[in-house]
């Protein structure tokens, strides 16, 4: 697999309801608004519709009114309060209204020439290491920054030299020879084929692009394992992206926590599981992925275990290597 993831207290003499407890009316409200408006547009002719991942997407710009009605101290705008785990039925109903949000996104696949651009940074002994990439779309090119040294001598070896590298058309390489791996344009189109459903979204790609069975792992551990990686890819259709959000609330023990900081320092909300044991995968401890808290997008992922803490600093979709959106 290719791999290019807030609220407030209301406190004033009489108690009031905290913002736990109307997470879910709320979200009710927006899905029978979001249901009213499909109603409206039932009778007007379906547009077709094109499919694309949130980096060509540019902003991320919300097309629905969903975001006009929510409330001022919805989870939505909670971003910099104080970290607040929230139930499982406000977790649930929080995964939906990501879901609900992110599937109105509209925009194209990029072209075969143009390439995917991404800005990582890892934190290796809490420092961090950041590095970039572009990957052109049709699998024919790369490039990279900073360069990797070649074998033999490097005394001229300049890191801060974009290196590119451009070969034959790896999409039929890897079909002829049977590689696992795919190009961004092949991964794409193979989310692209994914139903919305969650339950058989999962089922699809644990049959389909599975990451690998490990003895003893159970559905819930594997699916969030498989979830987990899916969100480092860059471009996502929008109708798989809000699938995920429903997967992931279908899975026992997954939380939602708002007020909270990526690796970066962004506002972020995260979505965790814990696992008070070792996994079959080695896992252990709290094991999150964040996504912004207006737009939803994947901004990065963290492990108790220190294993894993990573940013996605910048993505988009550029006309060629070593630009930047």
């Amino acid at each position: 697999m290719n791999e290019l993831s807030e609220i407030r207290d209301l406190r004033a003499g009489v108690p009031l309801p905290d913002a736990d407890r109307l997470t879910a009316p709320r979200a009710r409200l927006t899905a029978a608004f979001r249901q009213e408006t499909r109603r409206g547009r039932a009778a007007l002719p379906r547009r077709r519709m094109v499919l694309v991942g949130v980096a060509a997407a540019g902003a991320l710009a919300v097309t629905a009114g969903i975001v006009a009605i929510l409330p001022e101290d919805s989870p939505r705008t909670s971003a910099g309060k104080r970290p607040q785990v929230l139930s499982a039925g406000a977790s649930a109903d929080t995964l939906e209204l990501a879901a609900a949000t992110v599937e109105k996104h509209d925009s194209t696949e990029p072209g075969p020439k143009q390439w995917v651009y991404e800005k990582s940074t890892f934190f290796v002994r809490g420092k961090p290491q950041s590095s970039e990439e572009w990957t052109r779309w049709d699998g024919t090119g790369h490039a990279s920054l900073p360069g990797i040294p070649r074998a033999g001598d490097i005394s001229d070896f300049d890191p801060d030299e974009l290196q590119v590298w451009y070969g034959p058309n790896q999409e039929e390489k890897w079909k002829r020879e049977g590689y696992d791996d795919r190009s961004q344009r092949q991964f794409y189109r193979f989310l692209a084929t994914l139903p919305s459903d969650p339950d058989r979204m999962m089922k699809r790609i644990r049959e389909e692009h599975a990451i690998g069975s490990i003895s003893g792992e159970s559905r819930a551990q594997r699916d969030w394992r498989e979830i987990d990686v899916l969100y480092r890819s860059v471009l996502i259709p929008p109708n798989v992206q809000a699938g995920l959000f429903r997967a992931l609330a279908k899975i026992p023990g997954t939380r939602v926590t708002t007020g909270v900081k990526d690796p970066l320092g962004r506002a972020a909300i995260a979505v965790s599981v814990h696992y008070a044991e070792k996994t079959s995968s080695g896992w252990q401890g709290k094991q999150e992925i964040l996504f912004d808290p207006e737009s939803y997008a994947y901004l990065g992922q963290t492990r108790d275990d220190g294993e894993m803490v990573s940013a996605r600093a910048a993505w988009g979709v550029v006309n060629k290597p070593g630009a930047r959106p």
